[in-house]
């Protein structure tokens, strides 16, 4: 079973960015896409970022798109996401996740493995 721990979160002001990571402590198949996807206090889990197994597909939900880019490095078995202009409503623990297909997907049920999440939390 593949584990997935998510690292980089912190606390930034708004405006700022960060960096999150995830890395597979057993191999990251390359045959499958990967995911980011957040949970705010209060709030369902949403989706955020998605990358496909070769990372020449990737797709962002609307809240996100143009401040965030999501990478991988099938060698190092990681996955990245890269958050800009973070503001008060990016605050949540963020999560990494391995897909069951090739293709990226904005829906949870397309994932299988998960990590246990990351907190980011942007003050005003």
């Amino acid at each position: 079973q593949v584990q997935l721990v998510e690292s980089g979160g912190g606390s930034v002001q708004a405006g700022g960015s960060l960096r999150l990571s995830c890395a597979a402590t057993r191999y990251i198949s390359s045959d499958y896409a990967m995911g980011w996807f957040r949970q705010a206090p209060g709030k369902e889990r949403e989706f955020v970022a998605t990358i496909s197994w070769s990372g020449g597909s990737v797709k962002y939900a609307d809240s996100v798109k143009g401040r965030c880019t999501i990478s991988r490095d099938n060698v190092k078995n990681m996955v990245f996401l890269q958050m800009n202009s973070l503001n008060s409503e990016d605050t949540a623990v963020y999560y990494c996740a391995q897909g069951r297909w090739p293709r990226n997907s904005d829906k949870e049920y397309e994932y299988r493995y998960w990590g246990q999440g990351t907190q980011v939390t942007v003050s005003s």
